[in-house]
């Protein structure tokens, strides 16, 4: 490790410690054989991940960057912590890497983001599988959110916000229905 004081290579530790909100991190206090100087360095373990064939056959390096920005765009607006999605993407990446083959489709990876998806929020749940399974029609569309919703348990049905207050909804329905909507109020006026 070079020393950022005097830029020799020679550093020795001096402590060692886990740190982080999930221990995932090592905390060194290093100190500089030449000059003396003391520094804390944090290491963070790096997963041997394998390379990601895409749908063209192409072969690329797995890329953290691009499933965070996947995971962000399904979850935009959602009430879905930092921390979840963090982890969220630490699972992916372990799961990864416990796989023995050097190569995983990229279909593979869809998957295991739908499946954490589904446990984490249903709409951002539908909002990646209508891009990652690109449905053929509503009808298709339609099946998939059946699907979804025969599959919630009472606890996840209750964890979730709703899309839409169904309250809200029915009393709008009603309005347009009868004509007492905002623009019959409008003409009254």
């Amino acid at each position: 490790m070079r020393c950022p004081a005097c830029g020799a290579q020679e550093t020795r530790v001096v402590d060692s410690r886990v740190a982080g909100p999930e221990q995932e991190q090592i905390r060194r206090r290093r100190e500089c054989r030449a000059c003396g100087a003391r520094f804390t360095t944090f290491e963070r373990a790096e997963f041997s991940l394998p390379r990601v064939v895409k749908r063209s056959g192409e072969r690329v390096a797995f890329d953290e960057d691009k499933l965070r920005s996947g995971l962000r765009r399904a979850l935009h607006k959602r009430p879905v912590k930092t921390e979840d999605v963090e982890r969220v993407i630490d699972d992916i990446k372990r799961q990864l890497s416990a796989l023995t083959a050097p190569e995983v489709k990229s279909d593979r990876i869809g998957e295991m983001v739908l499946a954490a998806l589904h446990g984490l929020d249903h709409v951002a749940y539908i909002r990646f599988a209508s891009i990652y399974l690109s449905f053929a029609s509503v009808q298709s569309f339609r099946e998939a959110i059946e699907r979804l919703e025969e599959d919630l348990s009472p606890e996840m049905r209750r964890s979730q916000l709703r899309l839409i207050d169904e309250e809200a909804a029915d009393a709008a329905a009603d309005r347009e229905l009868t004509g007492t909507g905002h623009d019959a109020q409008e003409e009254g006026a």
